[in-house]
């Protein structure tokens, strides 16, 4: 560590105790690396070394995490998406470096770009809409993340002027993109709650959708289309002794979980004092020691109930049992319009969405449903295939059921259903999905 001149050795004494210390270990556990971070404590660290891997896309299967009194300290067992341990050095650089900055700015522009976000009530075929009024009024798309939960959409979209390829400044032309995309999302019946602005800087865009839903209310509101997945247990008790608040949730394990409950609970202004997380299978277990930013534990039945409502939906709003897309493809005028319009024309509903551009190549994930939340017909799929184009539209992810429908099916009384044909049938659809993997 390099020292500025005009430092006292107390001063440097400060920075060393305030700086994280981070140290990545391949020996000790045969089957992930782990990560170990310590540090003087303070507000917000834990979510930073949280942000750090999960930005990363990578998973987190234990951690232990122990910040009462002044210090704090993570251990995380950590591999790559394929499960294998962290052997890249410019991967594990990464996270030094990042961790270790004493104050990070986790805020981001958007890289010459106007932001928007959005808010309102989802429907099938909105997206499409949002697109085509963006490409009406000469937007080109860069970046988009949306999120759907409980009947609600949430949207960041980055966009520039198509023409000169600069950030939209003109005032006037703001005002008419905010004005015409507030009238989509209102529908017929949400004057009141649906939104549009610009924002300059954000601190995360993951986390941004996280505080935008919250502050809708999604959480409280009542699912509008099926779900096929188990629902998050979490389950909050007082431990009168110690003053904490202990927090459990259980549900299905994910890539970016660990994230999206230690941000709902940042955000709701708690803070996380000891933690413990496992994942046995495709199963996840944490437990969290709280109290509230001013050291007092959940004092009433309804904020136990608001946390348990909120972190359900933190667990839920990334989610998905809907048909993972991609597409691979020139990026080129209008194209988010076309294509999320030949979605909604046969009968598909898109719940979650990730846009990128990088060097003129539109690299976008889409998962789809059918109108009312159930798996979509793989016939439907492959038609919408052929209409984008089956080399840039693949199919990446299958939903659990489709692997479901080929087991062995039994009647009542133990009389057994014609399983030859059962599988052959099911065979086929499955084949129409999966011949597009590469």
């Amino acid at each position: 560590m390099e020292w500025h001149a005009c430092l006292d050795e107390y001063e440097k004494l400060v920075i060393r105790m305030t700086t994280p210390r981070v140290v990545i270990d391949n020996a000790v556990c045969p089957t992930a690396t782990l990560v170990k971070v310590d540090s003087a404590r303070r507000d917000g660290i834990l979510l930073d070394a949280v942000q750090v891997l999960t930005d990363l896309n990578l998973s987190i299967k234990k951690a232990y995490i122990s910040s009462d009194g002044q210090w704090f300290m993570d251990v995380s067992h950590v591999t790559d998406l394929n499960g294998n341990k962290l052997t890249d050095e410019s991967v594990i650089s990464y996270i030094e470096q990042s961790i270790e900055t004493s104050f990070p700015d986790r805020s981001h522009g958007f890289g010459g770009s106007t932001a928007l976000e959005l808010t309102g009530t989802d429907r099938v075929g909105l997206l499409s809409e949002v697109f085509a009024v963006l490409a009406d009024l000469q937007c080109d798309v860069v970046d988009a993340k949306v999120w759907t939960h409980n009947g609600r959409i949430a949207s960041l979209i980055s966009v520039k002027d198509c023409n000169s390829g600069f950030p939209i400044n003109d005032s006037q032309q703001i005002d008419r993109i905010k004005s015409r995309l507030r009238n989509i999302l209102r529908g017929d019946n949400d004057i009141r709650s649906a939104k549009t602005s610009v924002s300059l800087a954000i601190t995360h865009t993951e986390r941004r959708l996280h505080q935008m839903m919250f502050a809708d209310s999604d959480y409280g509101r009542k699912p509008v289309l099926q779900c096929r997945e188990a629902s998050p247990v979490v389950t909050v008790q007082n431990w009168a002794e110690k003053g904490y608040s202990v927090v459990n949730v259980q549900c299905k394990d994910r890539a970016k979980l660990l994230f999206d409950v230690v941000c709902t609970l940042t955000d709701m202004q708690y803070v996380v004092f000891h933690a413990t997380i496992n994942t046995a299978e495709d199963k996840a277990y944490m437990e969290f020691y709280v109290r509230h930013t001013d050291g007092t534990p959940i004092s009433s039945e309804a904020e136990r109930q608001r946390v348990v409502q909120c972190l359900r939906a933190a667990v839920e709003r990334r989610a998905s049992d809907g048909v993972r897309l991609e597409l691979c493809t020139s990026d080129r005028q209008g194209l988010l319009a076309n294509v999320t319009r030949t979605f909604r024309e046969n009968g598909l509903n898109v719940t979650r969405a990730e846009i990128s551009t990088t060097n003129d190549i539109a690299r976008n994930v889409f998962y789809v449903t059918d109108a009312i939340g159930n798996v979509a017909d793989p016939k439907i799929i492959e038609t919408v295939r052929e209409k984008i184009g089956l080399e840039e539209l693949k199919v990446k992810e299958l939903p659990l059921i489709y692997h479901e429908r080929e087991e062995a099916a039994v009647g009542v009384g133990g009389a057994v259903l014609s399983l030859g044909s059962l599988v052959r049938k099911n065979l086929y659809n499955l084949g129409l999905l999966i011949k597009s993997y590469s």
